[in-house]
This record gives C-alpha cells, structure tokens and sequence, in this order.
C-alpha cells in the first residue's frame, strides 16, 4: 500500500509542484503516446492502412506528441496529443470499427493505470532513494492514465466519447455534429468554471477505486 496525500485525486492531476510535475513526465508521456498508439494499432487490426502509412503505428513519442499541446497539459493541465488520422471504409463493419478504434484509447489507459498499480503493489521497490523516485512516477503514472481514460470517454468533441455516442446512437450522433465547432470551447469553459471538475472527480475516484480493489492495491488517494 502507498500512501497518497488527502488532497483528492484531482488535485495530484490539477495542483502538482515543480517537483512532482517532473516526476509526472514519464506518466504523461506514456499516457498520451500509448493513447494514440492504440488508436492507430486497432485501425490498423481491422485493416486501415492510414495511421501506418503515415507513421503513427509507433511507439516514438515525437511522432504522436504535439508540443504546444503537450506545454499547455504540463503547465495549464489541459492540452492534446496529434490525433491520429483513420479511413473507415477499409473497415469490414464501418460502425463497429469506429467504436473499436475509439474505445481503443481509453482502454489502452485504464490498462496503464492497473499494470502501474501492480508494479507498485507486487514490486520489492527499495524504500529509499531511487526506489521511492520509482514509486512516485508510477503513483503519478497510475493518476494520469485514470485521468485520461475518464477525460477521453466524456461525451464533447473532440474527444473519443463523442465518437462513441455517435456510433451508438443517431440521436446522439446528431447532438456530437451540431456540437462539434464548440467543442474546446465547451471543454475550457467547463475546465475553467469549476464545473469540469464536480463532474470528472467523482468518474475518476470511482475508477480508480475499481481498478485498486481488482488489483488488491491501495495508494491511498
């Protein structure tokens, strides 16, 4: 068991210092490039060629990471990565495709944050030095892969929940595309507000509990 600060797991994502920003970097990363990875790699599984051809199926963070992006996120705690670019008509099932290849990304981070969770839990890391630097960027590793796993499925373009509800639901694929133009602003308003806030942190905490009680790991956030 790790103990975390009782600072609400929002705060480890919103209210990091320099310290624990630069602790953050290897989670971040991995977050954001596996993220997109997944995408291209599901596409590219059910027979698109577009993401290789255009060198996405990589696990290079240069060629998925956008620095402006990636600044913003580090910084300001909302930023991208490069999305990855797909044809759908190579798809045998185009709707089923385009669900796939959305989940892709948000369950490529959920995997992250419980393999993180077991390496802290089942790991003999050291109790000084090197050994808690590695606990600690696992710890931020496993928040950040929470995080984005959660921010990634809310239902507001661009992100891939929009994706899902639109292949899910006409009634709901007709709200995403009439949304669509406003969908940064929606998200800095609502990140701005507070109001982004009240609705990620519980979606977070309840994920986060799941994935500690399936892997019999508790950080104690």
């Amino acid at each position: 068991m790790v103990r975390g600060r009782s600072r609400g797991v929002l705060h480890l994502f919103f209210g990091l210092s320099l310290q624990e920003i630069v602790a953050g970097i290897p989670g971040l990363l991995l977050a954001l490039v596996l993220h997109e990875y997944a995408h291209a790699l599901v596409s590219t599984w059910l027979g698109d060629p577009t993401p290789g051809l255009q060198g996405r199926l990589s696990l290079n963070p240069l060629v998925h990471i956008d620095w402006i992006g990636m600044l913003m996120l580090l910084f300001f705690r909302f930023g991208w990565a490069r999305p990855v670019s797909i044809d759908p008509r190579y798809y045998r099932n185009p709707r089923t495709g385009l669900l796939l290849v959305a989940v892709a990304g948000p369950a490529m981070n959920v995997l992250l944050a419980l393999a993180g969770l077991l390496a802290i839990g089942y790991v003999p890391w050291p109790n000084t030095g090197w050994g808690v630097s590695v606990v600690q960027i696992l710890y931020l590793c496993v928040i950040y892969n929470v995080f984005f796993a959660v921010f990634n499925i809310l239902p507001i373009p661009p992100l891939d929940g929009s994706r899902v509800l639109s292949t899910i639901s006409r009634e709901g694929a007709r709200l995403m595309t009439a949304i669509e133009p406003w969908g940064w602003v929606l998200l800095v308003v609502l990140i701005f507000s507070g109001l982004f806030g009240r609705v990620l942190g519980p979606m977070v905490q309840w994920l986060l509990t799941v994935l500690q009680t399936i892997s019999g790991v508790h950080i104690g956030v």
